[in-house]
């Protein structure tokens, strides 16, 4: 299961009314060679073979190559110093940060929301 906090929700339907048409929110993630997991994200439509969740009210889609490295992550969006805010992913299939990594790689903490 994938999961969306409140309030990364709540910027996603900010950004979602200037994106017209797009039926879903599409999130996706590789594993890079180091191990590390990268993520992208964007408004997009339904394909084949997509799993398609409610979350919050966003419709999420996750392509089947993307499936087993999003299980049981969520997607937050957080104020990583003052007035700075990002979308992160925080994600158990996923190595901790190093100690003096500040979050780049996608850590961080919120309230969680499952989707079915």
């Amino acid at each position: 299961m994938f999961n969306v906090t409140p309030t990364a929700a709540a910027q996603i339907q900010i950004s979602a009314q200037h994106h017209g048409n797009a039926s879903g929110l599409r999130v996706a993630a590789k594993r890079e060679t180091d191990g590390s997991i990268v993520y992208g994200m964007g408004f997009d439509d339904e394909r084949d073979n997509d799993d398609v969740l409610q979350c919050e009210g966003i419709t999420v889609l996750i392509a089947p190559l993307s499936r087993d490295l999003l299980e049981g992550a969520t997607l937050d969006f957080v104020e990583l110093k003052p007035g700075e805010f990002q979308f992160i992913f925080i994600n158990p299939n996923e190595a901790p940060p190093a100690k003096d990594d500040a979050g780049a790689r996608g850590c961080g903490s919120g309230g969680c929301s499952g989707c079915s």
